[in-house]
């Protein structure tokens, strides 16, 4: 594999830290074992053959597979001294992260932790290949490798300035909010799915006037006056900050449900095993 990403057998030997010739006598001995030739060395540089092609899709997988298990070993570090790889979305941090972190590290000091913030179909696809121990977000892929906990409903509302005149407003409802007002987020974003999944919620409501990538840039401009969002509340509080304010919309009955996602075959280290124990409190 290294031969056919380089382009010949002396800059895949300089990859792999071997000599020229030492890798020629293992693909010798790997193709006088398998029985037929893996190179065909009349093409310059050498072409692989269809056996090679076809073992090297096979094999792809189990290689980065592999990649993955050294890189988790390695963070483990040494000593029993390790990191504990989490994701979440960052409106789940304030109420739910925060105090499993809390907790955690005042039972583990050492554990080094490391926060990846993201989409829910992100977390959870790294969650599944190993490159985070379980994360926090909102429901997402559906996969036997993976497996969704829910922890916590947070309702959906009006997001505006707190000088807004809708802040403060008890009777709130749809048709209320002008949707030349709405500051909306990305289709690939959960509460954007979310939205768009409810009946509730008319069309025009659903794709804004200004359209921001993240719930972070969404809020900036809210708190800016540019306009009014549809957020759930924790996604609002991210910040805590007195210039902006939740408002319940009366006829607006729909909650961002947040999940853990865990892994679902392979079992939780002890750490793993204790943040989620902190998490479901």
């Amino acid at each position: 594999m290294a031969v056919q990403a380089h382009g010949s057998f002396s800059r895949a030997a300089s990859a792999l830290g071997v000599v020229p010739s030492a890798l020629s006598e293992t693909i010798q001995q790997l193709e006088t074992a398998v029985g037929a030739p893996l190179f065909d060395r009349s093409q310059r540089p050498p072409a692989p053959t269809a056996a090679a092609m076809t073992f090297m899709q096979e094999a792809a997988p189990l290689l980065d597979g592999l990649d993955r298990a050294v890189a988790r070993l390695q963070t483990r570090g040494v000593q029993g001294i390790g990191t504990l790889n989490i994701g979440c979305s960052p409106s789940a941090i304030n109420e739910l992260v925060a105090p499993a972190i809390s907790r955690f590290r005042s039972l583990y000091p050492d554990v080094r932790l490391r926060i990846h913030d993201d989409i829910a179909e992100t977390l959870a696809r790294m969650v599944v290949e190993g490159e985070l121990d379980l994360a926090v977000a909102g429901r997402a892929l559906h996969s036997p490798d993976l497996k969704q906990e829910e922890i916590l409903r947070d309702p959906v509302g009006l997001a505006c300035a707190s000088g807004h005149a809708f802040a403060g407003r008890t009777d709130l409802t749809l048709k209320d909010i002008d949707p030349g007002e709405v500051i909306s987020l990305s289709p690939g974003t959960g509460t954007h799915q979310l939205l768009a999944s409810s009946t509730l919620v008319p069309q025009a409501l659903r794709v804004g006037a200004i359209e921001a990538h993240s719930t972070i840039a969404q809020l900036a401009m809210i708190r800016a006056g540019l306009g009014v969002g549809l957020l759930p509340r924790n996604a609002l509080m991210l910040f805590g900050d007195p210039c902006l304010a939740f408002v319940p919309i009366a006829d607006l009955k729909l909650s961002r449900t947040l999940f853990m996602l865990l892994p679902a075959q392979r079992p939780l280290s002890k750490w793993s095993r204790a943040f989620a124990e902190g998490l479901r409190r």
